[in-house]
């Protein structure tokens, strides 16, 4: 609102100062700073409230150090992040923006599917809360709605260098041509850029080679192309947000892990997205250019902010935990980020705190039934599931179980970063 509220006044009354809300970089920051502010001095306002109104998390006896002194600790903290996040955006953002508005309907789709989980299990005294296929079609009614935006708008686009007289017909099955633009290069030299609507994405560590989905639908046959390609991918983009948002909400167990992880991952799907909007970055490291991708910065910001700033409440002890409300939606704003940024490749890399905790369940929970099936006794792998509470049982503290998922987030985020130039 701003954005478009400043480049009015500028238009019409020349008002100085105003043109530094064309920068993404200027509204990015203040995106930081505003979410930074309302997670900390509102949501010591929103803690309270949801203390008056006794909206404490029940603990289950898992036998784990310390969960005693959990009980009661306020929940559904979530909503903090949620507004943190949806405000600086709302205000900042050119929220017109296909990306920014996607981005918008993830946060709060998601959001609202793991608020009724949470009212249903603290206000209906339903321990269970809302039921897993209903959390499952949730997940997937927000796959179904990124995948057809990403593959169907028409503002979701890339741009391609013709200079050579190249054809962007090799690119994409179902292209949208939507002019010519010619832009020097960093030595002078003009080159021309079309735009093409692509289902494609970027293979990491793999130079000037991306994974085109109508190249997957082509193994069935040349006449199944166009039928194929938009299935494939919608499915494709569906399991990636359901297998990430399910993996932050089961990595949301200890004090302030969740949150962390998320904003280490905020940090680096940035860094993709202001290079990947940039076409003389995008030129220089040879990338694929997103164009009008910067803007999700702006976003991006918000959610780092956001997931920094409930850390003040949530660090060890935690004054508040997020619930459902915040992790499942964590999980859905990472997994798409990184299918807009095309980066979903990656996931296993960026996300690989979030596959790790899936793992282990799956793995604790397949060989049990396995071993039970086999000998009569279920047997496990690890002393208890998801893979943080492995290490409560092996008898590390919390915090410090946090601080070393932090670093390797850090670390695997690093070696995403590093993917740009390892080619």
């Amino acid at each position: 609102m701003l954005y478009y509220l400043f480049t009015w006044l500028r238009e019409n009354f020349g008002l100085f100062g105003a043109g530094v809300f064309y920068y993404i970089t200027f509204r990015t920051a203040l995106a930081v700073i505003l979410s930074l502010v309302i997670s900390m001095i509102f949501g010591k306002r929103i803690i309270r409230f949801i203390r008056r109104k006794q909206i404490g998390e029940t603990v289950r006896d898992l036998g784990l150090q310390g969960e005693a002194q959990k009980q009661g600790t306020p929940t559904m903290g979530g909503l903090i992040m949620l507004a943190a996040i949806l405000i600086p955006t709302l205000l900042l953002a050119r929220v017109f923006n296909v990306y920014v508005m996607l981005m918008i309907i993830s946060t709060v789709w998601l959001g609202l599917v793991g608020f009724l989980d949470d009212y249903i299990k603290v206000f209906k005294k339903n321990k269970e809360g809302l039921s897993g296929r209903f959390k499952i079609l949730g997940q997937v009614g927000l796959g179904v709605i990124v995948g057809l935006t990403m593959y169907y708008n028409d503002y979701v686009v890339v741009s391609r260098d013709v200079t050579n007289g190249e054809n962007p017909v090799h690119y994409s099955v179902d292209r949208l041509e939507t002019g010519v633009r010619t832009r020097p290069d960093g030595e002078g030299n003009a080159h021309k850029y079309v735009r093409v609507r692509s289902a494609t994405t970027t293979v990491p560590f793999v130079k000037d080679h991306e994974l085109h989905y109508a190249g997957i639908a082509r193994l069935f046959g040349e006449r199944a192309v166009p039928v194929l390609t938009p299935l494939i991918y919608v499915i494709f983009v569906t399991f990636i947000i359901v297998a990430v948002s399910n993996g932050a909400n089961m990595t949301d167990g200890v004090d302030g892990l969740a949150a962390g992880v998320s904003a280490i991952a905020g940090i680096c799907l940035g860094v993709f997205a202001y290079v990947s909007g940039n076409y003389i970055f995008a030129n220089y490291l040879g990338i694929m250019h997103i164009p009008n991708l910067g803007e999700l910065s702006i976003f991006i910001g918000a959610f780092v902010g956001a997931c920094v700033g409930f850390l003040w409440y949530n660090a060890y002890p935690a004054q508040v935990f997020m619930g459902d409300t915040g992790s499942l939606a964590l999980g859905g704003i990472i997994a798409s980020l990184a299918i807009i940024v095309r980066k979903e490749l990656l996931v296993p890399i960026i996300c690989g705190i979030f596959l790790a905790e899936n793992i282990s369940v799956l793995a604790q929970v397949s060989y049990f039934k396995y071993t039970k099936r086999r000998t009569g006794e279920g047997k496990r792998i690890l002393l208890m599931a998801p893979l943080h509470h492995h290490y409560q049982k092996l008898g590390y503290h919390e915090s410090k179980i946090v601080t070393r998922f932090w670093i390797i987030a850090i670390l695997l985020s690093v070696l995403s970063i590093v993917t740009l130039k390892l080619q």
